[in-house]
């Protein structure tokens, strides 16, 4: 389980180096959204290896409503632009 976390938490710093370089409004939002996925995930898995019932509902609740507030960013922006 501890491999599968370090993976993991690797997987995390692809998208956060795509956040951190200049690059297009569009690109930054979709390398935020699939951190807080990824985030989420990771919450999820440390949830299962604590027995924490708790925090695997707050990973479920992040990973469902968390790219939410994103796409509705995304469109905001879209109607900024046109």
């Amino acid at each position: 389980m501890t491999v599968l976390l370090w993976g993991m938490v690797l997987a995390l710093l692809i998208p956060i180096a795509v956040a951190c370089r200049p690059s297009d409004v569009w690109d930054r939002l979709a390398a935020f959204s699939s951190v807080s996925s990824k985030v989420a995930l990771i919450i999820l898995v440390v949830s299962v290896m604590r027995d924490d019932r708790m925090l695997g509902l707050v990973g479920a609740i992040a990973l469902s409503a968390g790219n939410a507030g994103m796409l509705l960013l995304a469109n905001l922006l879209r109607g900024v632009e046109r």
